[in-house]
């Protein structure tokens, strides 16, 4: 009993006097230091002083939102866990806020007039279609909790995508969201706070209400319907009040990741299962969570130009994601020896027939990209600079712009699919990409460090590149000997180490004051304005040297692909060779990022097409996946000049988009 009291005292009271420290901590944060007499003074003494309105109409509302916000987004989270019967549930993981934050998005540009009420019926909607959506892709009621946080991961990049599209195209219009979609508790008066109170503390009640039915169900669905309960109708209020919390602060902060995952663990940590105290003690932490993630920002940042919160609880929550899944890897996420094979192999084509095939399509793909660009199609005028007497206009645009860019995306593609190959056999996660499992994002935050923290010239910028790709390989590698190779679990903690690269990238483009056009371009990869310096600095010496080895040690991926025992009978050193081949695939995957930033799905799209023709040997799938890379990314680019010209899309976006429906559908080949 004295031991319950303790614990009772410590959550509830520890968290509630945590809260108020940080709360002071918090107001007097600032461009200008408030004396703490002076904070207690505004608060319980106002007088008509500039500091006293400073703190009560600009320091006040934003440190209260913090306390909203933080708990609504934790009592959201315990809901998800309990109704999905999935610990690693958020509104981060599932993908809500990606769809509450695309819909405002999309509201904003095309119907400004839904938006009435801080837009909170539009992201109320998308929110809960986004998790309708990866609910059903994930196999509804007989889902598991890799397949619901993959299903939200994907999700969640394809959402990312559109929005990205929508906020280059329309600039204007949604001038203003890129700080507010990263998450942030600025607040200029009491207005977010008198809208999103009401609602909150309405949500809040239902759900104490329901705490007994959603302790039943934590039993099982078929205990829960013996003692009465109507599930579904449980389990449809309850995701609605977890969506309605999500999207009140979501309307108000914006999307602010992973609170909704680390404070309600915490408080299960403590031994908290009732729902009744899980929802209070939740609810306080979560505070805790949020408050501490905006002090910290204001911390790093001291210049106050304002570093997105979300992204601060993104780098709390990344390692928090890896830590839940490596103290759960005992329960059963997946088989373990996993083969790397996507379904069965449907055509089977010999290899004499399928190379020359891609290398015919590629090379008519080239020659459209050649010809194609602001004027249309023009296949007479390109025929005309490589055979005839075209004009120096002409050549100068094929022949310096379109050729060396094509050519760049040509090998990129290579680069990166060959990237994907490797891994998905070192790892035998059949769902490894080098974007997926944040080899990319380590190569784009050591790229952004030289550019604008070290402010380097560009020759260290695949220096940057390559280290921060490395250190980001060796902590893959770590944690993937620690899991045992086990691919589901991998798949889980590429999502966590992916998201921690993600949120040092945005802070890096928040610091280095880019544009939001610029921003998200860099940050979804392009190949607009490359040229004969990136495939010859990059490219061209990393392909003509490393895949050749690489070809060579694909017998060696054969050999791994008959699982560790049998290839140390054979006599291979299987952890050698595992670290020798991801190595290459690393430094393959930093290059291509610093020649055109961080695309991804390449290296996930083309070996499982590769093996849907020609079969599982890595041998025959060497040539065949580099090929189809590569055409990937030069119809990618070729697409991003001409769907919108003169306006271009990041062919990273468009890549996204064609690869997270075929990584959904490939979600569902494997179940």
């Amino acid at each position: 009993m004295l031991r319950k009291s303790i614990k009772a005292v410590l959550t509830f009271g520890g968290g509630t006097a945590l809260l108020c420290i940080l709360i002071f901590i918090h107001i007097n944060q600032g461009s200008v230091a408030i004396p703490l007499g002076t904070v207690i003074d505004a608060i319980f003494a106002p007088q008509d002083l500039l500091e006293h309105h400073t703190v009560r109409y600009l320091r006040m509302p934003r440190a209260i939102m913090g306390i909203i916000a933080g708990g609504a987004l934790a009592v959201s989270g315990v809901i998800l866990q309990t109704v999905t019967k999935n610990p690693l549930a958020s509104a981060s993981t599932l993908g809500i806020h990606s769809g509450t934050y695309f819909a405002v998005v999309l509201s904003t540009v095309l119907f400004p007039a839904a938006l009435v009420g801080n837009g909170i019926m539009v992201a109320f909607f998308g929110g809960i279609l986004t998790f309708l959506t990866v609910f059903l892709l994930s196999g509804g009621n007989k889902a598991t909790p890799v397949r619901m946080v993959l299903a939200g991961m994907i999700v969640t990049l394809l959402f990312s995508s559109l929005t990205s599209v929508l906020q280059i195209f329309y600039e204007n219009e949604v001038a203003g969201l890129f700080l507010w979609g990263s998450g942030t508790l600025v607040q200029n008066d009491w207005s977010g706070v008198q809208f999103s109170l009401p609602i909150i503390i309405a949500g809040l009640i239902v759900i104490l209400i329901m705490t007994h039915k959603l302790d039943t169900l934590t039993l099982g669905d078929d205990i829960a319907i013996a003692l009465g309960q109507n599930v579904s109708s449980v389990k449809l209020i309850a995701i609605l009040v977890a969506v309605l919390l999500t999207s009140v602060t979501v309307s108000i902060v914006g999307p602010i990741g992973f609170v909704g995952l680390i404070a309600p663990h915490i408080i299960k940590l403590i031994g908290y299962r009732k729902h009744f105290p899980l929802i209070i003690a939740s609810f306080i932490w979560g505070a805790n969570v949020l408050v501490f993630a905006d002090i910290l920002a204001r911390m790093i940042d001291p210049s106050f130009s304002e570093l997105p919160v979300g992204s601060i609880t993104a780098l709390i929550g990344a390692p928090w994601l890896i830590y839940l899944v490596l103290r759960m890897k005992k329960r059963k996420y997946g088989e373990e020896n996993t083969s790397v094979l996507a379904g069965k192999v449907t055509i089977g084509m010999p290899l004499k027939v399928v190379v020359p095939v891609l290398i015919a399509a590629t090379l008519i793909t080239l020659l459209i990209s050649l010809a194609s660009g602001n004027y249309g199609f023009e296949p007479l005028a390109a025929y005309q600079v490589f055979f005839g007497n075209g004009n120096e206009f002409m050549k100068n645009l094929i022949l310096d712009l379109r050729l060396p860019r094509s050519l760049v995306a040509l090998l990129s593609g290579v680069l990166l699919a060959v990237c994907g190959l490797i891994f998905q056999g070192v790892l035998r996660n059949p769902l490894a990409d080098p974007s997926v499992i944040g080899i990319t994002s380590g190569a784009g935050v050591g790229a952004l460090l030289m550019m604008y923290v070290f402010g380097v010239s560009a020759v260290w910028i695949p220096i940057g590149a390559m280290i921060g790709s490395f250190v980001f390989f060796v902590i893959v590698m770590a944690l993937a000997v620690r899991a045992q190779f086990q691919p589901t679990i991998l798949a889980l903690l590429g999502i966590g180490v992916s998201a921690f690269g993600s949120a040092i990238i945005q802070i890096l483009v928040v610091q280095a004051d880019l544009g939001v056009s610029s921003a998200l371009t860099w940050l979804s990869g392009t190949t607009y304005a490359r040229g004969w310096a990136e495939l010859f600095n990059y490219l061209i010496w990393p392909a003509f040297i490393l895949l050749p080895i690489l070809f060579f040690k694909m017998k060696d991926m054969d050999t791994l692909a008959l699982g560790d025992d049998t290839a140390k009978g054979l006599g291979l050193k299987v952890m050698s060779t595992r670290f020798q081949l991801a190595l290459l695939a690393t430094v393959l995957a930093a290059f291509s990022v610093a020649a055109v930033g961080a695309i991804g799905f390449i290296g996930l799209i083309a070996p499982h097409f590769s093996r849907l023709l020609v079969g599982p040997s890595n041998q025959r799938l060497f040539p065949v996946t580099a090929l189809i890379g590569g055409l990937l990314l030069v119809i990618a680019d070729l697409l991003s000049r001409t769907l919108l010209a003169p306006n271009e899309i990041p062919s990273g976006i468009l890549v996204a988009i064609i690869g997270a429906p075929y990584f959904l559908w490939l979600m569902r080949k494997r179940a």
